[in-house]
This record gives structure tokens, C-alpha cells and sequence, in this order.
């Protein structure tokens, strides 16, 4: 009976020992399989997937302002799909025939902006963008900047004028940042970057400061102030007085309590003595004094 339990307890541990190589030989070719398909998915080449270029209206030479588009002077060029031109045309159609506003690069696209309206045709009024109107002013070329402006400069426009609530001069911003359409006759700017004197410039307005600057060019002195282009800031600065010029304010009172008052008018009376054309006569002043 020993070597009969001898025996099976024998087999019972070979059957384990079988079972336990099954097991990991199963793992093995698991573990393989698993392996070779990780590395086959990562070593795929990835595919990039291009987006389509955009296609703009560009100028295929250097254009400069007044120019009339043609077919030949526009080319087609490839723009980046994720960075998209607002303004831009896609057809040539859309651009040919309108006037260039502003010089333009070649390469560059072409935007609305840079163009006079459609149908406006060509000349001043085509530079005029809708809703839009160019106003002329008048400045003293002493005392401004009149001499230095060019088409395209930004500037503000001050009026020096008195009002009907204060005996002291004001002067007021009535424009800031508007840009210049034209300086007298002139444009353009000049190529050879000359600059000439001129007292009269032509400002792009909206409406309301159309009517703005028209009022102020009636009521007092117009004067122009240089700014940058790249500057937006805006200023809500009051009117300064007169009086402020020596750092302090002086009320109306005062300022009317140095007034030199009028010398009244003198009234003299003649005054017949004694009843007879013959008698004496004395004529007597305003503060009652008699003189003969």
C-alpha cells in the first residue's frame, strides 16, 4: 500500500506541474500577441490632413492710390485656412473696375477697405467710403500744423471761441483721431515725401462730426493738433478757460469786477436868469455844479 500511495501522490504532482506550464506557456503567447499589436499600432505613420488654402485677390505689382483695378494688375494668391482676412475678395470680379484708396503691395490682398465703393466710379468722391463725408476746414498756418499735414494723417481739431455764459475765451476739442483726405489740392501723399503749406484741409467725417465741425468753424478759431497714427486713446477732457492759464480759476465775478466801466454820458443844462434874453445864463454839470 506505501509504494501504491507513493505513485499517486507522484502523479498528482506531475498533473499540477503540467497544468502550471500550460498556464504560463497561455500567458506567454498572450503577453506576445499583445505586444506586437501595440507596436504595430504605434509605429503606424500618422497622416496629416491638410486643410485647403484660402485663395485672395491680391496685387500682382505695387499699386498706388488713384489706380483703377484691372484684371491684369489682380492675381489669385494661396492664404492659410486658419488665418481668414476679413475685407478680402476670393474673386477678381468683385475688385476689378473700383479705384485703389490707399498704396498697396504686391503680394498684398485686397481689401474692401482699400477700394472706393462699387459704382462710385473715380475722383475725389470715390475716396468717400459710405456713410462718410469730407469736410473742408480753414486753419491759420502760423499758429497750426497745417503746413505738416499730409493725406492720412490723424488728427484732433480744437476751436477757440466765447460763449454766452462766460466773458472769457474758450477753447474746445470738438474731433479727436480723424483722418486727412486731402491738404489743399493734394491727394496724396507726395512720393518724394515734400511738404507743402496749405491753411485749408480736407477731413473723412461721419455725419454727426460733419455737423460738429461745422458749427465750430462758425463760432471761432479752428486749430489743428498732429497725432499719431498708431494712438487710439480717446479724451474727455473740458474746455479750458482763459483763466486757467495761470493755474487758477477766476469766476465770472471776478473776472467782471476789472472790467473798466463806460464813462456815462455827459448832459449839460442851460439855464436863463433873471426871466430876459438879456440876463445872465450858467449851465450846471451832472453831479449839480453850476458853471457860468
Amino acid at each position: 500500500m506505501a509504494f501504491a500511495f507513493r505513485n499517486s501522490a507522484l502523479e498528482g504532482s506531475f498533473v499540477n506541474t503540467k497544468r502550471i506550464l500550460i498556464a504560463l506557456t497561455l500567458a506567454l503567447m498572450v503577453s506576445g500577441v499583445s505586444t506586437w499589436f501595440v507596436s504595430t499600432k504605434m509605429g503606424a505613420p500618422v497622416i496629416a490632413v491638410k486643410i485647403p488654402d484660402l485663395r485672395y485677390v491680391a496685387a500682382a505689382s505695387d499699386l498706388e492710390a488713384g489706380q483703377v483695378l484691372k484684371a491684369d494688375n489682380t492675381e489669385l494668391v494661396a492664404w492659410p485656412s486658419t488665418r481668414p482676412v476679413a475685407g478680402a475678395s476670393s474673386q477678381a470680379v468683385e475688385v476689378v473696375g473700383r479705384e485703389v484708396l490707399f498704396p498697396l503691395a504686391k503680394g498684398q490682398p485686397i481689401l474692401d477697405r482699400d477700394l472706393s465703393a462699387p459704382g462710385s466710379g473715380t475722383g475725389f468722391a470715390s475716396k468717400i467710403p459710405d456713410g462718410m463725408r469730407a469736410v473742408a476746414l480753414r486753419s491759420d498756418e502760423v499758429v497750426g500744423v497745417a503746413g505738416l499735414l499730409t493725406p492720412g494723417s490723424h488728427l484732433d481739431v480744437l476751436v477757440t471761441y466765447r460763449s454766452d455764459g462766460s466773458v472769457e475765451p474758450l477753447t474746445a476739442t470738438v474731433l479727436q483721431n480723424v483722418v486727412v483726405l486731402a491738404a489743399g489740392h493734394q491727394v496724396q501723399p507726395d512720393p518724394a515725401g515734400k511738404i507743402s503749406d496749405v491753411t485749408i484741409v480736407t477731413l473723412l467725417l461721419t455725419l454727426e462730426e460733419s455737423q460738429r465741425a461745422v458749427l465750430a468753424s462758425t463760432q471761432g478759431a479752428i486749430h489743428f493738433v498732429l497725432r499719431n497714427s498708431g494712438d487710439k486713446s480717446h479724451s474727455d477732457e473740458a474746455p479750458i478757460r482763459l483763466s486757467q492759464l495761470a493755474g487758477h480759476l477766476v469766476s465770472p465775478k471776478q473776472v467782471a469786477a476789472v472790467v473798466v466801466p463806460a464813462v456815462p454820458k455827459r448832459h449839460e443844462i442851460e439855464v436863463v436868469m433873471g426871466g430876459d434874453s438879456g440876463g445872465g445864463t450858467s449851465t450846471k454839470t451832472p453831479d449839480g455844479s453850476a458853471r457860468p
